[in-house]
């Protein structure tokens, strides 16, 4: 038998709210409540007269402890209680609670239908709380029609502002203010326009693609801005693809880039691995203003630039990655690739591209010395340069 019981019921923002004869059963047959406050203000008329009523608020976990005394519970909620909402925090709370979930439609619904916009391609994401990084892949993949979930810290305006900032204007905004709401507002904005708007809250948007964005399989060099002087310093386009398939990084979480210079290896795999979380180190400063640049060119947001010796870095302040580039290693190859077998997860790999005999003599001895083992090379000759030695270490 189930330790607890919630019965968790969605709400509009709307003052007159209707109820299906079971969710008004259910009501009417509480005896513990728990919201917060506008859904207490909109079914207070509702619960019996010595009802129990927990508010929701942060820090969470007090809510939690004022539930434990009580077997059932019924919540109110906001919308489709399953879509980021409280009965999945719920769920993950209480794992043998049993749960029983009566939905409204959530904000984005609402927005859709106002504006009689065919909705079931729409990818969802949140950024109520949480970091970009969903909006931020789904951009990268160039979806057609994206229904973001905004907060006050990451409204309509921040949104449009990173849109524009990493080449996005491909897009149109369309947002609703107060849903529900008699005061509610639906309007169609460019984003240069809601960059620059006030908005009342709460909201959300849909983002509508206009036209595909520009995306190339391999980005030539000559594309990328270079430190002054040394263009060459950049892993060459074949070689960068190749690197990034031996890899394997379908299914990986963190990948490393060691020695980034102009980011076009992490930038890359940013393209074709939107979720991937990218580390780059790179311990020229020049190097900070390369990234920012070349990733805002390709419309890749969320590379973390890390400017600092690799060597001297305190890495437990990064995931552990199950990836490894070294693009870059100031003499100290061997010393570099223990600390990456260090902290590389199981089943992890290590790409090197060499560009000497001894080079790849060193990782190879390193790579031997952690009890690990080398399992693919390739060689490549571009151009008039050296022949270039890509090597896989698992």
């Amino acid at each position: 038998m189930s330790d607890k019981k919630f019965t968790v019921i969605g709400l509009s923002d709307s003052n007159e709210q209707f109820f299906a004869p079971e969710v008004l059963a259910a009501i009417r047959g509480g005896k513990v409540f728990s919201g917060g406050k506008r859904h207490h203000e909109l079914v207070a008329h509702l619960m019996p007269a010595d009802a129990v009523w927990i508010d929701i608020s942060v820090p969470l976990e007090d809510v939690y402890d004022r539930y434990l005394p009580y077997r059932e519970i019924v919540v109110f909620a906001s919308g489709d209680p399953l879509f980021y909402g409280f009965a999945v925090t719920l769920q993950r709370e209480f794992p043998n609670a049993e749960i029983a979930v009566f939905p409204s439609f959530n904000s984005l619904q609402l927005l859709a239908h106002r504006l009689l916009l065919p909705y079931s391609e729409m990818v969802n994401v949140s950024v109520t709380g949480r970091p970009w990084k969903n909006l931020d892949v789904a951009l990268i993949r160039n979806q057609q029609l994206i229904g973001v979930l905004t907060d006050r810290k990451k409204g309509p305006a921040e949104i449009a502002a990173r849109m524009l900032d990493y080449g996005y204007s491909n897009y149109v905004m369309y947002l609703g203010e107060c849903l529900g709401n008699s005061s509610e507002t639906v309007r169609t904005l460019a984003l240069d326009e809601a960059v620059s708007t006030e908005f009342r809250v709460p909201n959300c948007v849909i983002l509508q693609m206009m036209k595909p964005k520009v995306r190339l399989f391999g980005i030539p060099e000559n594309l990328f801005s270079h430190l002054e002087g040394r263009e060459n310093m950049i892993t060459k386009m074949p070689v960068r693809l190749l690197s990034l398939a031996m890899m394997d990084l379908y299914g990986k979480s963190t990948m490393w880039d060691v020695g980034f210079c102009t980011g076009s290896v992490s930038i890359e795999a940013k393209l074709h691995f939107p979720e991937l979380n990218i580390i780059s180190f790179e311990r020229r400063e020049e190097s900070r203003r390369l990234l920012e640049a070349n990733a805002r060119e390709f419309g890749t947001p969320g590379i973390e630039g890390v400017i600092s010796d690799f060597m001297e870095c305190d890495l437990i302040r990064y995931p552990e990655p199950d990836a490894v580039f070294i693009g870059g290693h100031g003499g100290k190859l061997e010393e570099m690739v223990k600390r990456i077998f260090h902290h590389l997860r199981p089943g992890g790999t290590v790409v090197f591209n060499s560009v000497s005999e001894d080079s790849c003599r060193t990782f190879t001895a390193a790579v031997e010395s952690c009890g690990r083992q080398i399992v693919k090379s390739h060689i490549l000759s571009l151009d008039s340069h050296n022949p270039i030695t890509i090597i896989k270490a698992i």
